[in-house]
């Protein structure tokens, strides 16, 4: 069986939508006729979703805060963690504590985040992140 000419001929036949969609039975669907709702995913699959957006998350940091290529690992970590809960947008409201943990104030980064609404919505999250900053 040639796999590549078969995926082709599935593409043309049932398409390929990169977001989510309800087909014609109902059905949450995405990609190539992927049926969420009855298969979902992998295990393997959602891995390599988690680091495809681990690797978006990090180039987006990097253009928006050039300073993170130079950051300890967890400082490097706690920022994606963030940014992959908050988007882009959400975490450069954190100024203060991005101001703290570029000039290397990581406790003063790690209490500012603590007073935040948002510490208050992800508890624990909150709290581990936080412990990571205070550790270095």
């Amino acid at each position: 069986m040639n796999t590549h000419r078969l995926a082709q001929q599935l593409i043309l036949d049932e398409g390929l939508r990169l977001k989510p969609y309800r087909c014609t039975a109902g059905r949450l669907t995405i990609g190539v006729g992927r049926n969420l709702d009855d298969r979902g995913l992998t295990e393997a699959e959602a891995l390599v979703l988690l680091d495809n957006d681990i690797k978006a998350f990090w180039g987006q940091l990097v253009t928006a805060l050039p300073w993170v290529v130079q950051a300890p690992e967890a400082v490097q970590e706690v920022l994606v963690n963030m940014c992959f809960n908050l988007g882009l947008a959400g975490l450069l409201q954190f100024q203060q504590a991005l101001a703290y943990l570029q000039a290397g104030l990581c406790m003063d980064a790690a209490a500012e985040m603590l007073r935040s609404r948002w510490a208050g919505q992800v508890g624990a999250r909150a709290e581990r992140l936080a412990a990571r900053l205070r550790e270095l």
